[in-house]
């Protein structure tokens, strides 16, 4: 399972690794920004609490590295089921906060077990597409098991309920079957088959849920209210003009009028002190993560590693896209962190563990055999 090979580090990928503490480094300093004008000292610090994550999240990219990325494809099944579990233990065992119950306790940590499925979705579709290689588009049949396989896990989370995540669950799938091809015939059916299912999937979502995204057309029907989060995100966003306020000095965000500011809206605390400039540093750098991890799927020795770095890829894409566009107010709100800056323990860990995955398909293209 995990063997030491002087290669692993002779062509260790330092440009992926480094570009990843360095947007973390941002992360942790915005995170800081965020509590700095609190008073109440009796608890830990948010940015002590992230380097923690931080540290744990390396330690996850670590063993991700150095275990075989053909070993945790073989596994990905097994791999998959535990996070089923995990999602199945919430609902029994795990405790809810703000109407949504989607953590779980383990030890003096709190862990979200949907964030973990993010990943295990990737192996087991990547398992499922290496093994049924038919050298031509998918057909709709021919998709049901990997539906299944992400239809599971999609009304688990959808009933914690947690839109975004799955909505990102969803989003994957389509872009793993987009991949690896399917029917054009079967696609305009689907593509059919959606529009049709749009107006009735209305009905299942929450009321907040609906309330969100009749405030993305239009904030300014709740000011105070559903579209608070919206509209001081777009101020923040806009009072950082071209080279922003300062370090420290976001008046939105130190005056606490930014709801949300270390999680879904740190992209705004950020912007508001770093101004469009720094904006724009940080997405071209988010930017050359996701062209990297392309880079590396392109590279790949074998078609698990192409998929599994894809789907990794197209997971850190999806979630830069949603929450910066949400933050600007061109998507609705649905609470999908931002890479490596959100502060959370679980999307730092999960996604730094991916992180060490891609790093393993980025070396072992030095190890193994033409």
């Amino acid at each position: 399972m995990i063997k030491l090979d002087r290669r692993l580090i002779l062509n260790f990928d330092w440009t992926l690794f480094i570009l990843v503490l360095i947007i973390s480094g941002i992360g942790l300093l915005n995170i800081y920004s965020t509590g700095f004008s609190l008073t109440d000292f009796r608890q830990t610090p948010l940015y002590i609490k992230q380097l923690q994550w931080i540290l744990i999240g390396l330690a996850g990219m670590a063993i991700a590295f150095f275990i075989d990325y053909r070993f945790l494809s073989r596994h990905a099944y097994i791999i998959y089921g535990i996070s089923i579990v995990l999602l199945l233990v919430v609902f029994t065992a795990g405790y809810a906060t703000r109407g949504s119950q989607r953590w779980i306790a383990i030890g003096g940590f709190t862990f979200q077990p949907s964030e973990l499925v993010k990943l295990t979705i990737i192996l087991a579709l990547a398992r499922y597409f290496d093994h049924h290689q038919i050298g031509r588009g998918y057909h709709l049949t021919e998709l049901f098991i990997p539906f299944t396989i992400v239809i599971i896990p999609f009304l688990f989370i959808l009933k914690q309920p947690d839109l975004g995540t799955a909505l990102v669950l969803l989003i994957l799938f389509l872009a793993m079957v987009f991949f690896v091809g399917m029917d054009w015939r079967s696609l305009l059916i689907a593509g059919a088959g959606g529009l049709i299912l749009t107006p009735i999937g209305w009905y299942f979502l929450k009321d907040y849920q609906k309330e969100r995204i009749l405030t993305f057309f239009g904030p300014e029907r709740d000011p105070l209210g559903s579209g608070y989060h919206i509209i001081q995100s777009m101020i923040a966003v806009g009072s950082g003009g071209i080279v922003g306020k300062g370090f420290l000095k976001g008046s939105q965000t130190q005056l606490k009028f930014l709801p949300e500011q270390q999680t879904d809206f740190v992209f705004s605390v950020f912007a508001e002190e770093w101004g469009f400039l720094g904006g724009m540093i940080l997405v071209v750098m988010f930017f050359a993560l996701i062209l990297w991890g392309l880079k590396i799927m392109i590279h790949s020795r074998d078609y698990p590693g192409a998929l599994i770095a894809f789907g990794i890829t197209m997971l850190i894409f999806c979630e830069v896209f949603i929450n910066i566009g949400m933050v600007l107010g061109i998507l609705p709100v649905v609470g999908i962190p931002l890479p490596f800056l959100s502060y959370g323990g679980s999307s730092m860990v999960v996604l730094m563990t991916a992180i060490g995955v891609l790093l393993n398909i980025s070396v072992r293209r030095f190890i193994l055999q033409s």
